[in-house]
């Protein structure tokens, strides 16, 4: 059956599609001060060094009609074409990835209890269920659109660590490679979460800056201004922050990490670090596949 919740940081509604099983390498656990005062390292961290936990998160479907209230991105979900000389990328809005802690089940007695257009596709109602609480099952085309775009969809790792009472989660996803002027080019895309802990204090978002190590031996420096256009407030009223982004390496593989300048209301400034995550290729992978829903 279907289940509906409440985002408890985002507070949208959605219904969850499937499970994923993730790794989750949590820095901050394996600090005593988390507030320590650091520069950005030009050193290539191993997220292995760090005992990973498994967590359940989840694939979910937003509410397109909460999706104006959102702090965050919701296309987040992207993937190239089935055709290789197809270098556009497509996004699926209304897609979002869950952790468990973060799911608030909630009962509904609508009949079509979701807006989106893809759940009248993904979920069949269920006749022989309660009449006044209405229930959904998963549709065989739900099971079959999981099962063909499996390789873009896949969660594995989550990176987290925690700075000056701010945290920041990212989790990676390969979606392919291209050629670009007679170089092959394999790329991710990778999904942040910023969220203020302490939101009493608040938080704005000036400037990034990122380190990319590819397996081919380069190690390039990345700064500017915000993320993704904005420079967003981390406040008691909204307190998270979330968006993707993409990365192109030459190699099958490499790592980013970082960190982001943050500045008080006092005009004070932090360096909040952004956790190292590996960038691995599915070597086996047929990127896109049928972009078809």
């Amino acid at each position: 059956m279907s289940v509906l919740f409440l985002h408890r940081v985002f507070g949208y509604r959605g219904v969850i599609l499937f499970s994923w099983l993730a790794r989750v390498f949590d820095r901050s656990d394996e600090r005593s001060n988390v507030s320590s005062p650091f520069t950005i390292s030009s050193s290539q961290p191993n997220i292995y060094e760090i005992r990973a936990q498994s967590v359940t998160y989840y694939q979910v479907l937003i509410d397109t009609r909460d999706i104006p209230y959102i702090r965050a991105q919701t296309e987040a979900v992207t993937f190239f074409g089935n055709q290789e000389q197809d270098r556009n990328l497509y996004a699926i809005p209304g897609l979002d990835y869950v952790a468990h802690e973060d799911v608030m089940p909630y009962t509904s007695t609508e009949r079509v209890p979701l807006e989106h257009e893809l759940f009248d596709k993904f979920f069949l109602h269920d006749p022989d269920a309660n009449l006044q609480v209405p229930n959904f099952v998963p549709s065989e085309h739900l099971k079959s659109w999981q099962k063909r775009h499996h390789l873009w969809l896949e969660l594995s790792d989550v990176s987290k660590d925690i700075t000056h009472h701010i945290r920041v989660t990212v989790i990676p996803f390969y979606i392919g490679s291209r050629l670009a002027q007679d170089m092959n080019l394999h790329w991710w895309r990778y999904l942040i979460r910023i969220e203020n802990l302490n939101p009493d204090e608040p938080v704005t978002l000036r400037e990034r800056h990122w380190r990319i190590f590819s397996l081919s031996g380069s190690l390039e420096t990345v700064r500017g201004k915000g993320v993704v256009g904005q420079e967003p407030r981390l406040s008691k009223e909204h307190p998270a922050f979330q968006y993707s982004s993409h990365v192109s390496l030459p190699a099958t593989s490499g790592h980013m990490w970082g960190t982001f300048k943050m500045e008080k209301d006092d005009g004070t400034f932090i360096e909040v670090r952004i956790p190292a995550f590996n960038l691995e290729c599915k070597l086996h992978s047929t990127p896109g596949g049928n972009s078809s829903l």
